[in-house]
């Protein structure tokens, strides 16, 4: 054979695989696992779709069903109250959304080998809410369950807890593995009640763990539920004997947190939108600091001239000092000052500091009385000193700045002394 028809036929080799290569491969459905009965008559249904079989619960409740204090349909109030407001918040939910409650319960918390194996999904049809849940059968059938979730279709509005840094991530992970044969997985606007409940109970709160949230602020305790990490041990349990009895109680605790999902988002923009306050002075507090964040100083301002209206100094104290720097952007600088003053004697060293800087520039720079200015300089300087917020270094640096401060205050406050002579 010629050289040249041997790399023709090395060319027609290569063709061959490189088309071989680009087939779609075929996706082999695994068996059915044996104990489909057992589980069914636990309370479970057999879904079997084109990657293989779930199990499933549906849930159906009633737009007057109550959770704790609240009765599922005043979800609807709460979405209405956002859709009557003039600013921007991330929270915000429309009527134009199709909004799901979210959770899932995993066989460990991190780590290639951890799987899904229940998804729930609370979402609301015409005359009711209905829960789905979707259990993994066994490994081999991860596909079908991923699938059947449906989490792939477009135009979801995701609400979680945790969501964002776990629950979706690991969804992402495990469609990885099967990319090659399920629709591509859509990105959802998400909504992670763990991170609004941080801000809305930070220094309030010592834990923002569903549980708590649940007890304190949304009126529910939960009776005979399983401890969270026991899980994924019953799950392996219940896949190992065949017996799903257990396993039924973590679709119950599965259960409990969606419905506390739907409860949390009704209280906390109950809290972040009506006028009469119903919590203690530094939920609002922090709320008031979460406006001023998104820069909706207006709503800020709103928030927090109503916690110093309706608690003593001692309790708004922190109050007073956010709302100080608002009144200074509005050019309020009277009511600026007079709030950083009933501010310093509740706040912590660090923002005592602050106070004291903001205080010597209102006197210094907008109503020119350079003998105040240079008090509350001084008042800085003697803080700063003993301040143990700060290491040398950070330390030495302000000292200068405050310094130079001093040094021109000092100079103003001379020149006037020698105008008056």
């Amino acid at each position: 054979m010629s050289y040249e028809n041997k790399i023709m036929q090395l060319k027609k080799m290569l063709g061959k695989k490189k088309e071989q290569h680009s087939e779609q491969p075929s996706y082999q459905k695994p068996e059915k696992p044996a104990y489909i009965s057992n589980w069914e008559k636990a309370g479970l249904s057999i879904v079997e779709n084109d990657f293989g079989v779930v199990f499933h619960r549906q849930v159906r409740y009633p737009f007057t069903y109550q959770h704790g204090w609240y009765q599922l349909q005043q979800f609807f109030q709460a979405v209405e109250k956002w859709e009557q407001t003039n600013f921007h918040h991330p929270y915000a939910i429309s009527s134009e959304e199709t909004v799901l409650f979210f959770d899932t319960e995993t066989t460990g918390l991190k780590g290639v080998g951890t799987q899904i194996f229940l998804i729930g999904l609370l979402g609301i049809d015409e005359e009711e809410f209905v829960l789905n849940q979707y259990v993994l059968a066994d490994p081999a059938n991860e596909a079908a369950l991923l699938f059947e979730s449906k989490l792939w279709q477009w135009g979801n509005t995701i609400v979680s807890y945790n969501g964002k840094s776990f629950d979706w991530p690991q969804l992402e992970m495990r469609w990885t593995f099967h990319k090659n044969f399920l629709p591509k997985l859509q990105t959802p606007r998400q909504i992670d009640l763990l991170h609004s409940s941080k801000r809305i109970w930070k220094n309030h709160l010592e834990k923002v763990k569903l549980t708590k949230v649940e007890e304190e602020k949304l009126g529910f305790k939960r009776e005979h539920d399983i401890p969270g990490f026991l899980a994924p041990i019953i799950y392996a349990d219940a896949v190992k004997s065949g017996n799903a009895i257990e396993l039924m109680k973590v679709l119950q605790h599965n259960e409990w947190d969606i419905l506390s999902l739907l409860t949390l988002y009704i209280h906390s923009t109950n809290l972040l939108l009506d006028h009469a306050l119903q919590d203690d002075a530094v939920t609002y507090i922090n709320i008031g600091k979460w406006y001023d964040d998104l820069k909706e100083r207006q709503q800020s301002e709103k928030v927090l001239l109503s916690v110093t209206n309706q608690f003593d100094v001692k309790e708004s104290g922190l109050a007073y000092f956010y709302l100080a720097f608002q009144q200074k952007r509005n050019k309020q600088f009277l009511e600026s000052i007079e709030s950083f003053q009933k501010a310093i004697h509740i706040i912590d060293e660090r923002k005592k500091l602050k106070a004291f800087e903001q205080l010597a520039m209102l006197y210094e720079h907008q109503m020119k009385d350079y003998s105040k200015a240079l008090q509350y300089t001084i008042k800085g300087i003697d803080l700063l000193q003993q301040a143990t917020f700060f290491n040398e270094n950070q330390k030495k640096k302000q000292l200068e700045t405050w310094d130079k401060r001093l040094q021109r205050i000092k100079k103003k406050n001379g020149k006037l002394f020698h105008t008056f002579e």
